[in-house]
């Protein structure tokens, strides 16, 4: 039930943004334990001046093509996952829409399960079956 904020600077064609929504997402399917129809995300396109990111911190050369991916998860993963996803998404996202690594940043934070409400005023992942009801099977 990840959530996903992609942060980057205005002007990319719509194909791009598409690109960038499901390539990350596709990342996270194969790497994070993440359902193919678990897609939640939102993309903020920034005007410069508004995406302030160092050029060079711990990578880099960064580009005007920056993009912050910030993801919300709502359950731990252990360092190899987390690390298989940078790695794929890195690997993914310079395929399409083009994107090079150097300009590629991943933030995971996690939640607790009753911090999340997916509509209609309920925690559900809180409740007894909730797994069957998203994920169509027993828990």
């Amino acid at each position: 039930m990840p959530f996903v904020r992609i942060s980057l600077l205005r002007g990319k064609s719509p194909e791009y943004l598409r690109a960038v929504s499901e390539t990350i997402h596709r990342a996270m399917v194969e790497t994070f334990d993440v359902p193919p129809s678990d897609r939640f995300q939102v993309i903020h396109q920034h005007e410069p001046g508004e995406l302030i990111f160092d050029r060079n911190y711990l990578a880099g050369p960064r580009s005007d093509d920056f993009v912050l991916f910030a993801i919300t998860a709502g359950k731990q993963r252990s360092t190899e996952t987390r690390q298989a996803l940078f790695k794929r998404a890195a690997e993914l996202l310079a395929v399409s829409p083009g994107i090079r690594p150097e300009d590629i940043m991943i933030v995971v934070t996690t939640t607790s399960p009753d911090e999340w409400s997916f509509g209609d005023g309920k925690a559900q992942v809180t409740e007894l079956g909730w797994q069957a009801r998203a994920f169509g099977s027993a828990a």
